[in-house]
């Protein structure tokens, strides 16, 4: 039992995610589809990680059990990869669990965009120039499908980052999120712009990254949000502040997200978490520069 949550509440709260599991799963899919929505901007409206990290598992257990009754839906596999993208990038360093959740986000995202759109289906496996040609002729209509993919498999190469045909796929990343823009630069509050971003500083100069159109798209994800989203501050910070050496830009950001209130609606868990990142990056900032 987690350390932090006394007997009585961890019970609690496993007992009612596993009650609504099994009312959902006496309920039609509009209205399961409609809950796991809700639910999940419960989540995210979230302030406390240690209580959304001890009853997340129980929650995913149970959407892996509602897609199992409704494995052709692409807003249930939608839903799914996004929970799991979530729960992997925000509460979990061990590096075989990530890959393995990683692994499932990213089937589930598959699948969406594949029911969505048939002949989208196995974009994984489609050489590079077949694969472009499917992208690009995505409606908006799939347009979250499409987002949802891009994010599992930014967060699948972070999990796989160790091997060199995981990187290879940050070209497919970079088209899936250009298409994005296309579509409504928009979308998520310029989210497209926060991953582009961060692939082209993920990997240095020298290894075919591009630190200064890096740092545009970080502005723009910036300028889009209105600031409500304060990971692309710390990413911005963490990747293209450290690695040109630019102490000013890398306190300036971080102080930002620290003197900022992070209850934003749907941004609240992420923004609390951003928060406890640029603590620790201003606690070690003296060691790097």
């Amino acid at each position: 039992m987690p350390s932090h949550l006394n007997k009585r509440a961890y019970t609690c709260i496993i007992f009612c995610i596993l009650l609504l599991g099994l009312v959902l799963l006496t309920q039609g899919c509009g209205v399961k589809s409609n809950m796991m929505t809700s639910l999940s901007k419960s989540i995210l409206n979230n302030n406390d990680l240690a209580m959304v990290e001890s009853g997340s598992p129980a929650y995913l257990i149970m959407v892996d059990s509602l897609i199992d009754q409704d494995p052709d839906s692409p807003d249930m596999l939608s839903s799914g990869a996004q929970l799991y993208t979530t729960y992997s990038d925000v509460f979990v360093t061990d590096r075989e669990r990530k890959r393995k959740l990683a692994n499932k986000a990213m089937d589930y995202a598959l699948n969406a965009v594949c029911f969505a759109q048939s002949n989208a289906c196995d974009l994984n496996q489609k050489p590079f120039e077949q694969f472009s040609a499917v992208v690009n002729a995505i409606k908006k209509d799939e347009l979250p499908y499409l987002f949802t993919l891009g994010n599992a498999w930014a967060s699948w190469i972070m999990a796989h980052k160790d091997d060199f045909n995981a990187l290879a796929d940050i070209a497919r990343i970079e088209a899936i999120m250009n298409r994005v823009i296309e579509l409504d630069e928009t979308y998520k509050d310029g989210a497209a712009y926060l991953y582009l971003g961060t692939l082209a500083t993920f990997l240095p100069p020298a290894m075919g990254g591009k630190p200064e159109q890096g740092r545009q798209y970080f502005e723009k994800a910036i300028s889009i949000s209105g600031g409500k989203n304060f990971m692309a501050k710390v990413v911005y910070a963490k990747l293209y502040a450290k690695m040109m050496f630019n102490r000013q830009l890398f306190d300036r950001l971080l102080n930002e997200v620290m003197e900022t209130d992070p209850n934003i609606d749907g941004y609240t868990l992420i923004n609390t978490y951003a928060q406890q990142q640029a603590g620790k990056l201003l606690d070690e900032a003296d060691d790097y520069f």
